[in-house]
């Protein structure tokens, strides 16, 4: 029978050998070469983000609750430009101002500078690793954020609290998270020397 050493050592080996499944859920390398991106699943993504929008939340919840679909529409402008552009960005947003019921334009004009600055700092946000593309994301959304406040503020609405910058942070924070299960259908089957 063999000892509780040999069995542990064992053990370890086994969780060794299946370890690196479970870490194939990582950000891309730089030398990864994706696959093209589907279309459908660009689409399926940024309605996913639209829907996330749209989950009514109150409280700490609400505070926290980050802008999906601008986080979304911004990983997609970073990573493909010929697919999402300033143009799309605009009709989405116009989309989130009838489903927001707020002022007309506010969520389009946001979203439209938001995909150009994610188009004019692309190649900039693409040569860090995630977690450091998050502080510049964090700037994007922040700057999208302050433009639709300031176009509610000239609208007439009252000024929100500190609390307002938090989901733009927030959503930063997902960054890293957001860009590895969003690149994760496009990463070619690891051969079995890898795992």
């Amino acid at each position: 029978m063999p000892s509780r050493r040999a069995r542990a050592a064992a053990g370890s080996a086994n969780s060794r050998k299946r370890m690196p499944q479970l870490t194939s859920f990582t950000p891309a390398r730089p030398e990864e070469i994706l696959a093209p991106v589907k279309p459908w699943f660009v689409v399926l993504t940024l309605f996913l983000g639209f829907i996330g929008n749209l989950i009514p939340l109150t409280g700490v919840a609400l505070a926290l609750k980050p802008d999906f679909l601008a986080l979304t529409l911004l990983y997609w402008c970073i990573q493909e430009p010929r697919l999402i552009s300033v143009g799309i960005a605009w009709g989405l947003g116009l989309l989130m101002d009838v489903a927001d019921a707020t002022v007309f334009g506010q969520h389009a004009l946001a979203y439209a500078v938001l995909a150009y600055a994610a188009e004019y700092f692309r190649r900039r946000v693409l040569r860090f690793p995630p977690w450091q593309q998050a502080a510049q994301v964090a700037v994007l959304l922040l700057l999208c954020a302050a433009l639709v406040l300031l176009v509610r503020v000239v609208g007439g609405a009252p000024l929100p609290r500190w609390t307002y910058a938090v989901g733009p942070l927030v959503g930063a924070l997902l960054w890293p998270g957001v860009s590895t299960l969003l690149q994760w259908p496009q990463r070619p089957p690891r051969s079995p020397a890898e795992r």
